[in-house]
């Protein structure tokens, strides 16, 4: 029997391990050197250590629970905003002020700065827009305005979240893709798939696009705002490291887009229209520490079945339901940036999914590019 979630700070602590990265921004900030590659060593080959250590977690919880249960979950998620706020612009004020970090030393600490805004930020960002009170979803915005990628909100939860897994969802990479072909695709396909999605919205509202409730308006004034924040403290240098680190959040968000559907179709069931989405859809890990840092987003089969469920009450599934990932996020996307490695990895485990779940199908031809016509 699943065990239920209840009001419990100790239970909910371990999923605040990505604060303990804070102090690695300080450190680069006043010493520099070498200490600067402390963030993006820590989100990534640290993380994958642990998660080996750590091995897997493969109970589920309860799916139900009341909103007042999970108060230290949804506190932790909320108080991001702040702190990643004092992050960037607090390190901003910083080194604007001293003398002590070479350009290039300021410039690889804001990479840093980037990795933990997109593993941690837009993840968390990711949770909050899912939600139904109006605040949570405003501090998505915020967050997603402090990487210069408000239109996420819109592109995810009205385009990949019914279009995953067929040519219409940019997010969804094509096998043998690599990702440096799906990263330039889906920074393109993603802005303008966004926003003809909200421009449809207004239409059958007979509204214009540029009517006042297009949340592109919002999108560009916060984004506007935080760039103008950015030139303030630090002048143009200051709003190039903060696009620095805007850039790198952006692209360890699409490493992870890149590997949770990687090779994975629905099947076309003729006249346009395709399966549900299903558990099989979505690359899965258990590994605990991993889905502490990113808040259970590797429970990602579950929360495309229940969308807005808070991350404590997603669930795992079985190799029998879903595809396994070999490691943990953190790992993957650095065998992501590898393509010949990550094909190695990752391509026998997307052939060995298509015999297990689609052995009818023998010709994958038409699934293989967003640009191929699906079969009639």
């Amino acid at each position: 029997m699943a065990a239920p979630v209840t009001r419990s700070l100790r239970n909910a602590a371990p999923f605040a391990i990505s604060v303990l990265l804070l102090p690695l921004v300080w450190l680069g900030a006043t010493r520099g050197g070498w200490l600067i590659l402390l963030l993006p060593c820590a989100t990534s080959l640290v993380f994958a250590l642990l998660d080996r250590l750590g091995g897997l977690n493969e109970d589920n919880p309860g799916t139900e629970a009341r909103l007042s249960d999970l108060f230290w979950y949804r506190a932790l998620t909320m108080a991001w905003v702040p702190l990643q706020f004092g992050m960037i612009f607090g390190t901003l004020w910083y080194v604007s002020r001293t003398g002590h970090l070479s350009g290039l030393e300021q410039w690889g600490l804001f990479l840093g700065i980037g990795v933990v805004s997109g593993a941690v930020g837009i993840v968390y960002a990711h949770e909050l827009m899912h939600q139904k009170p109006r605040h949570e979803r405003l501090l998505g915005d915020l967050l997603l305005g402090m990487v210069l990628y408000g239109h996420f909100r819109s592109e995810h939860l009205l385009v990949h979240h019914i279009y995953v897994g067929t040519p219409r969802d940019p997010v969804t990479a094509r096998y043998n893709e690599s990702f440096y072909r799906f990263f330039p695709r889906i920074l393109v396909g993603c802005l303008k798939s966004s926003f003809r999605a909200e421009k449809a919205m207004l239409a059958r509202k007979g509204l214009n696009w540029w009517h006042p409730g297009n949340p592109f308006w919002r999108y560009w004034a916060l984004e506007a705002m935080f760039c103008a924040l950015a030139l303030a403290i630090g002048g143009w240098w200051g709003l190039f490291l903060f696009a620095t680190q805007a850039f790198y959040a952006i692209w360890y968000l699409e490493l992870v887009n890149y590997i949770e559907h990687y090779g994975l179709t629905r099947k076309h069931l003729g006249g346009g229209k395709y399966e549900h989405v299903r558990p099989r859809h979505s690359w899965n890990a258990s590994h605990r520490v991993s889905n502490w840092l990113l808040i259970n987003l590797q429970r990602h089969s579950d929360h495309h079945y229940k969308p807005d469920r808070r991350f404590p009450l997603l669930q795992t599934y079985t190799e029998d339901e879903a595809p396994q990932l070999p490691r943990g996020y953190p790992l993957m996307t650095v065998v992501a940036m590898i393509p010949p490695l990550w094909r190695r990895m990752m391509n026998p485990r997307v052939r060995q999914w298509r015999r297990q779940f689609y052995p009818e199908i023998t010709d994958w031809s038409a699934y293989k590019s967003a640009t191929t016509p699906m079969p009639r």
